[in-house]
């Protein structure tokens, strides 16, 4: 049975007199471990999407099913709780503190679970330690870069353990290098850790990182691209080596 599972998923909005049609009939099933990109221009629905699969959002016809729980169909109070225990979140923009550390930002999620300081330190520094971050534990993210402040977003995302990461355009502020780092990074935690990630990018060499890319037109999914290691392999090499040159 597949992890994630949308079924017959509608969106409709409202606005003034004319109804907007997000997403019109989406059927898509993700399983545990896998990396999924759902990939398309602005307006395609893919964040509509995104919001529905996470349910920060509820489908106006359809379920949306994880692990076999039809979450359209849970409370919010009990699905805000599902959010902080089973899923984590990376975006465009970082959404960090200000007046935080990188060490606290990471932390928070940590502190709202009511989890020990003494836990909540170490898990923090072990997870921006592996994302490079080791010597930026006090820096608040004006003392950092777009991709050190990224990275502090993913540890922040991460730190919780979830089994689930949406991220919605991680890389889009970052720069070609930064950009190849935090996919590889990304990429390995599917890979060595069997969380289930779905991203939303509109940039095909982004997507291409992907075990599969969910391609979206006006609300609808177009098609579903199988992608081999083989070939995200070589365009993270032509990425990496363009920026070089």
């Amino acid at each position: 049975m597949a992890l994630i599972e949308a079924t017959d998923v509608v969106k409709k909005y409202k606005v003034g007199s004319e109804v907007i049609t997000a997403l019109d009939g989406i059927n898509l099933s993700i399983d545990k471990g896998e990396f999924v990109a759902i990939l398309g221009t602005s307006g395609c629905g893919k964040s509509t999407l995104l919001n529905m699969l996470s349910g920060l959002e509820r489908p106006t016809k359809g379920d949306i099913t994880i692990n076999g729980v039809r979450i359209n169909k849970v409370s919010e109070k009990n699905m805000s709780r599902f959010r902080a225990k089973e899923m984590g979140f990376i975006f465009q923009q970082y959404n960090l503190i200000p007046s935080l550390t990188a060490l606290e930002n990471v932390m928070l999620p940590l502190t709202i679970q009511g989890v020990s300081k003494k836990t909540r330190i170490a898990r923090s520094k072990a997870i921006l330690e592996k994302l490079g971050l080791g010597k930026r534990l006090n820096n608040k993210p004006s003392q950092m870069s777009g991709g050190q402040q990224q990275r502090v977003s993913i540890a922040r995302s991460l730190v919780s353990n979830p089994k689930i990461i949406f991220a919605d355009e991680p890389t889009g502020n970052l720069d070609s290098k930064t950009t190849v780092e935090i996919l590889e990074f990304m990429q390995s935690i599917v890979r060595e850790e069997q969380r289930t990630l779905i991203m939303v990018s509109h940039d095909t060499e982004v997507a291409m990182y992907a075990d599969r890319i969910v391609h979206m037109l006006d609300g609808r999914i177009t098609g579903i691209e199988e992608i081999s290691a083989n070939i995200a392999k070589t365009a993270a090499k032509e990425r990496t080596q363009a920026y070089e040159e």
